[in-house]
C-alpha cells in the first residue's frame, strides 16, 4: 500500500525545506516522526503535517479496501520538495531605483508505503 499527501504554496524556501525532508527520506514512521518533531529548523513544522497527513491517507486507504494498518511497518518510500511560484515584491532604494524582493514558495511532498508490497513487485 502506498499514500502520498501534498502541500502547495508553503512560504518557504525550497532549498530550506530540502534540508528537513532529506532527513526522513527512507526511514521508518516512528523515527521520521521523532526526527521531525525536534527538528530545530522551522521547515520542519510544515513538513511534519504533510508526514502525517500521508500516514493518515494510509490509514483511510487501509480502512476503505478492509486491509489490516500497522502504522510502524510504513516507512518514507519518497519525499521531496518542488519550487513554487515566487511573490516577485520591490523594495525602494536609492537613486529613484527599486530592488527586487522574490519570496519564494515550496510544493512538499510525502510518499509513505509499507515495504512488503514493495517486494512484490
Amino acid at each position: 500500500m502506498e499514500a502520498k499527501a501534498i502541500a502547495r504554496h508553503v512560504r518557504m524556501t525550497p532549498r530550506k525545506a530540502r534540508r528537513v525532508v532529506d532527513l526522513i527520506r527512507g526511514k521508518k514512521v516512528a523515527e521520521a516522526r521523532t526526527i521531525l518533531r525536534f527538528a530545530p529548523q522551522s521547515a520542519a513544522r510544515p513538513v511534519r503535517k504533510v508526514f502525517e497527513s500521508a500516514i493518515a491517507n494510509a490509514r483511510f486507504k487501509a480502512e476503505r479496501d478492509n486491509e489490516t494498518f500497522r502504522e510502524e511497518d510504513l516507512i518514507v518510500k519518497t519525499a521531496f520538495v518542488d519550487e513554487g511560484t515566487t511573490l516577485k515584491r520591490f523594495r525602494a532604494r536609492a537613486q529613484g531605483r527599486a530592488g527586487a524582493i522574490m519570496k519564494r514558495t515550496s510544493h512538499i511532498t510525502v510518499i509513505v508505503a509499507s515495504p512488503d508490497k514493495e517486494g512484490a513487485r
